[in-house]
């Protein structure tokens, strides 16, 4: 890790709200990808992470400068983004409705490809989203975010042969839910 990166956690860690506010601003667009993908709406990704940030701030003084600031981190998103999902699970049971998720546009100029793709990615999504926690986190920690497996297990407080079977678990979960719509 950077040095000035130690420098603003230690500074973070002292009380300096403005070093937090220049973690934030490092961290924010990573947190908020992951958000996104673990919940597939922008605007509840926007909540976890405000809320991640805020947790974070309170617990500064426990942050173990001897580890990964932006895994400390990750690991506070995952567990807010776990808050939400069981709040919207008990949104669901008393029939509330739950926000839907975006779909992006595809860029493509062929109409028909276009409505394609965005039905096998709505298909992907919903697939992933149905995934238990447990199996979702790895594969987008890995998968997408770009986390080495030794470094998504100790995210997620794993062995690495856990998340290795989490991963392929939540893969062949998948193969089998994409399997019925082909």
């Amino acid at each position: 890790m950077p040095k000035t990166d130690n420098a603003l956690e230690e500074a973070a860690q002292r009380g300096n709200r403005q070093a937090f506010s220049r973690i934030i601003l490092r961290e924010a667009p990573r947190q908020l990808r992951l958000a996104q993908r673990m919940l597939g709406s922008e605007s509840a990704a926007e909540d976890a992470v405000q809320e991640a940030f805020a947790a974070a701030w309170l617990a500064i003084g426990r942050y173990d400068p001897t580890r990964p600031f932006p895994a400390w981190m990750t690991r506070i998103t995952l567990n807010k983004c776990r808050d939400i999902m069981r709040r919207d699970r008990v949104r669901r049971l008393f029939w509330l409705p739950a926000e839907d998720s975006k779909v992006p546009v595809s860029a493509s100029p062929d109409p028909e490809k276009v409505v394609d793709d965005r039905r096998q990615l709505k298909i992907v999504e919903e697939a992933v989203a149905r995934l238990p926690a447990k199996l979702k986190e790895p594969l987008i920690l890995t998968a997408i975010e770009g986390h080495s497996y030794a470094g998504a297990a100790e995210i997620l407080g794993v062995s690495r042969k856990t998340l290795e079977m989490r991963i392929y678990r939540a893969r062949q979960r998948l193969r089998e839910a994409l399997e019925k719509f082909s």
